[in-house]
């Protein structure tokens, strides 16, 4: 790596000196990189004099900076010049040989050489010197750079789609919060055309069923179904995680609730973590989930909703705070009151704009997951 890159450290300044922060320049931490591919701006800046003051350089545009402890390899490529802690060994590509593009698309392998590589007793740390004995082998200028346009290309796409994600869940909260009825109010701020009555009190224990059909997963009629606990699920999206195993896989021993396509599983452990998804297809759960069904008018779509609203996890988290895990029971749960839609079309209009909001987020998410997916056997295959 030094044939082609030259390793450059950082440095703080004495703290105690306030000449020598709150300048104009950038000076980045660890803590600040990882997120995105380009930086811009610092949280905290220095002066000329806290520079010359102490061993932080100046980095100029195309740098690519390298975390060398406290979490090795994370990367972002300089947008403008500025500098960094001492938490660092920053790549500047030697001009003309090496392209800032490239390198930065080669993270991973940055980011293993630092943690085999690297050494400390109270935390592993990869020098500057070793940093510069990385082997790595690189095709000619022209063609990095071609590599380097390829890969930022699809960097973009997937933060084009990131970006759309992140709209979309942001939308979502804001209706969540606009189409029912805020604290001490009986009409949502919102609402659909041709609907004006107030909404009425509906009791959890009057409007929702929670199953108590346990079986026995040692039989062997279950064998192939989908085992699905809270650690299937990802918190407060309502997706399924890629690590859901059969019930044979799983070697279960103990009851679990049998659930259909349509059924609503919600996370009773630790309910701040906000574990509910609404199911396609048939399976057993966990004992630490509940199997949630509509009942006496109350439409399936809306009660998912409602598990999502800041009312909701409010209650939810309020009541569960007790000594070792925090947990909401049956009786906590039958307690709850809420506030819904005197008509039923009312609810399902609600029910079904969520729905394909949450299918447009799920969309977006598989894109996602397929870019990254594809990156990874590009750079696998790319690179020898």
């Amino acid at each position: 790596m030094g044939e082609v890159a030259e390793i450059v450290g950082g440095g703080t300044p004495s703290t105690g000196i306030s000449e020598y922060w709150g300048g104009d320049i950038d000076w980045y931490s660890p803590a600040e990189i990882g997120n995105q591919i380009y930086v811009t701006e610092s949280q905290k800046k220095i002066t000329e004099f806290g520079l010359q003051k102490s061993s932080a350089k100046i980095l100029p545009v195309g740098t690519v900076l390298f975390t060398s402890r406290a979490g090795i390899g994370n990367t972002a490529i300089l947008a403008k010049q500025g500098s960094t802690n001492q938490g660092f060994q920053s790549i500047l590509p030697r001009e003309n040989i090496l392209d800032s593009y490239f390198i930065f698309s080669r993270t991973n392998e940055l980011k293993k050489y630092g943690e085999v590589t690297g050494a400390g007793s109270t935390f592993v740390e990869v020098s500057g010197k070793q940093m510069a004995q990385m082997p790595i082998r690189i095709p000619s200028f022209d063609e990095q750079r071609k590599i380097g346009t390829f890969f930022k290309q699809l960097d973009d796409t997937i933060t084009l789609h990131q970006r759309k994600l992140e709209q979309l869940e942001l939308l979502k909260r804001a209706l969540l919060q606009k189409l029912f009825p805020k604290t001490g109010e009986t009409v949502p701020e919102l609402r659909f055309r041709g609907f004006n009555e107030s909404w009425e009190q509906s009791k959890w224990i009057d409007t929702v069923d929670m199953s108590t059909n346990m079986v026995n997963p040692k039989t062997g009629e279950y064998d192939n179904l989908p085992h699905i606990g809270p650690g299937n699920i990802e918190s407060f999206s309502g997706r399924l995680l890629d690590n859901v195993k059969s019930v044979k896989e799983d070697n279960l021993i103990s009851g679990k609730f049998k659930f259909y396509s349509g059924d609503i599983i919600y996370g009773k452990i630790n309910p701040q973590l906000a574990k509910y998804v609404h199911i396609d297809f048939e399976g057993l759960a966990s004992a630490d989930a509940y199997i949630l069904n509509s009942k006496k008018g109350m439409v399936q779509e809306f009660l998912y909703t409602i598990l999502q609203t800041k009312n909701f996890y409010n209650y939810s988290v309020s009541v569960s705070m007790r000594t070792g895990m925090p947990k909401i029971n049956r009786d906590e749960l039958n307690q709850y009151n809420f506030l819904s839609p005197s008509k039923s079309e009312e609810q399902i209009k609600l029910g079904d704009l969520f729905k394909k909001i949450d299918e447009t987020i799920a969309l977006h998410q598989r894109k996602i997951n397929g870019y990254q997916q594809f990156k990874k056997s590009l750079l696998a295959k790319m690179f020898i």
